[in-house]
């Protein structure tokens, strides 16, 4: 019995879309992928204007956030996988963001800037 491989691929994300409680991703097949940002923990902790610093990586198949350092591939969304991070890894990280925005507060306040 001879069967065919089937070639599937994945279609790319073309724009992303943030807000408060919904991750929206348009992708190059003309669907509109939704999901909710609770299933992405450092993007539920970042500020709007961090949630819009994505750019896209490996030509559309993933969304990455540098000041977050978050990466998010497309083909997960697809598969309705949410963040694998640890409850370890994600605390640690929480840890330095607070950590570095109480430092970057204190010098601001010594250098006679709020």
């Amino acid at each position: 019995m001879n069967t065919s491989a089937v070639e599937i691929s994945l279609p790319v994300a073309e724009t992303v879309t943030v807000t408060e409680d919904t991750l929206t991703v348009e992708l190059s097949d003309g669907r509109s992928l939704s999901v909710p940002l609770a299933w992405f923990p450092r993007l539920v902790h970042a500020t709007p204007v961090e949630r819009r610093g994505w750019r896209l990586i490996g030509r559309g198949h993933g969304i990455h956030w540098e000041k977050l350092d978050e990466d998010i591939s497309v083909e997960g969304l697809l598969a309705g996988r949410p963040s694998g991070e640890s409850q370890a890894s994600f605390k640690k990280w929480l840890f330095a963001r607070r950590t570095s925005r109480a430092r970057g507060s204190t010098r601001r306040t010594r250098n006679g800037r709020h």
